[in-house]
């Protein structure tokens, strides 16, 4: 009985000598999950953060495109009103077609074509794949990938 009793005991010393994962451990594992947790929310506000810059920056574009237009709209009207008067179409008729009041005399000025110029070669296009990678995520974070500017 005394074999029986110390295997007893020595298979109750081996049970309890497991032990639970340690403190240490724990925080491990909390830490990781909030860290996961932490990562998740912040990809969920970046990406509504995106497309709010994108959309933001298309509607000031399409604003500025309203004021070119609204400006064209109040020159070409300007125009208009002046093409009802006779000094102007009598200025356009002798400018572009070369007409003259009877008694008139037209002389045309001819003068000699110009060589060309060598045009300066255009500035190198960056591709985006030749950037930093830390611009490459900026311009993902504040959606200048979706809409680039032009």
């Amino acid at each position: 009985m005394g074999t029986v009793q110390g295997e007893l005991m020595t298979e109750t010393l081996e049970r309890t000598t497991e032990t639970p994962p340690s403190r240490k451990q724990r925080w491990g594992w909390v830490l990781a999950v909030l860290l996961l947790g932490a990562l998740a929310l912040t990809v969920s506000g970046i990406l509504p953060f995106r497309q709010l810059v994108s959309q933001q920056r298309q509607i000031e574009r399409t604003q500025d495109q309203l004021t070119a237009l609204q400006r064209e709209n109040q020159v070409l009207s300007e125009d208009i009103e002046m093409l009802g008067t006779d000094a102007e179409i009598e200025r356009i008729a002798r400018e572009q077609y070369g007409l003259v009041r009877p008694g008139e005399v037209a002389y045309v000025v001819v003068t000699p074509r110009e060589t060309p110029v060598a045009e300066a070669l255009p500035d190198p296009v960056v591709r985006s794949d030749e950037r930093p990678w830390w611009q490459r995520v900026w311009d993902f974070i504040t959606g200048n990938d979706i809409n680039p500017d032009g």
